[in-house]
């Protein structure tokens, strides 16, 4: 499936900033299933100075800096994607989730998507022996890991409460586990924190999701939103498989990766640092738009400048 992506944050300031550096952590992630087609970050007011690096998990880091004077500063990031993901055939399950742990501690390699780089805890995805006891639970003596971990995504659906008030982004583990509340970030961090806990490699994911409109409904413009998951390490025979536990699901072909890292201090979409004296709202819209329905759209939109309406 190929999709059209569009990222638009609006940063307003109370009073005018006189500086501005930012990295961008905006450009979809090329892999071996998802190809980038195309992909551009425009930055209102321009920048002064524009660098672009790859980091440390191999996500691609846009570095911006901005020092006129504003009030108001618009990052719009447009890519184009096609996903190639294959769902994991039904009864497909993999290894016992033991074996995948043997496999992983006695791994050598260190390249970007090393098992080696995701065993071990965070700040934000502490070990925690509530955590790793919770996630005990779906992890019973010879389990094979797809089953396993799926089974525990779905609890976390299932006892934890969805609420973008809960938790910030700087919100450990721990905190959003044990209110049983939170947004897919803190679902993700939970669920990493308990499979390390096993000694399974899990790494954070970011991205989008596509979501479908109701039936007879067009898609709302801005009306998507950054999403998060988690990838496990299910032996090298299988390979990463993701999982995401705001949904219960096996990702497939409706997720399209952003970055992944150990958490979401590695990844997060945007950071950096202003110079000003004032406050800061920010407005985000997001629109995660598959190829047919924008020949969807673009038919309705036709029909609709047809009639004369």
């Amino acid at each position: 499936m190929n999709y059209k992506l569009r990222h638009v944050s609006t940063y307003h300031y109370s009073k005018a900033v006189t500086f501005a550096r930012c990295a961008l952590r905006l450009t979809p992630r090329q892999g071996l299933d998802q190809t980038v087609l195309a992909s551009g970050v425009t930055i209102t007011p321009a920048p002064s100075r524009l660098e672009e690096r790859t980091g440390p998990f191999g996500e691609r880091v846009v570095t911006a800096v901005i020092d006129t004077p504003h009030r108001e500063l618009r990052i719009e990031a447009r890519s184009e994607v096609a996903v190639h993901r294959i769902s994991l055939l039904p009864g497909f399950t993999g290894a016992s989730w033991e074996a995948v742990r043997e496999e992983a501690s006695a791994s050598m390699s260190l390249d970007v998507i090393s098992p080696a780089h995701f065993i071990y805890p965070t700040a934000m995805t502490k070990l925690n022996p509530a955590i790793t006891a919770y996630a005990t639970e779906c992890f019973p003596p010879g389990r094979s890991v797809v089953e396993a971990t799926h089974d525990l995504s779905c609890r976390i659906k299932a006892e934890f409460a969805y609420d973008p008030e809960a938790t910030l982004v700087s919100t450990p583990a721990i905190e959003a586990f044990e209110a049983r509340r939170g947004v897919c970030q803190d679902f993700a961090h939970i669920m990493i924190s308990g499979l390390r806990g096993l000694g399974l490699p899990a790494a954070y994911v970011s991205g989008y999701l596509r979501t479908i409109p109701p039936p007879g409904k067009l898609r709302l413009e801005g009306a998507d939103a950054t999403h998060a998951w988690v990838d496990l390490w299910c032996g090298k025979a299988l390979g990463w498989v993701g999982f995401d536990p705001t949904n219960a699901l096996i990702v497939a072909g409706d997720h399209i990766v952003l970055a992944v890292g150990r958490d979401y201090a590695d990844v997060a979409p945007m950071g950096g640092v202003v110079l000003g004296p004032g406050d800061q709202t920010i407005d985000v819209a997001v629109d995660v738009v598959p190829d047919d329905e924008t020949q969807t759209l673009a038919d309705a939109a036709f029909q609709w400048a047809r009639s004369g309406a």
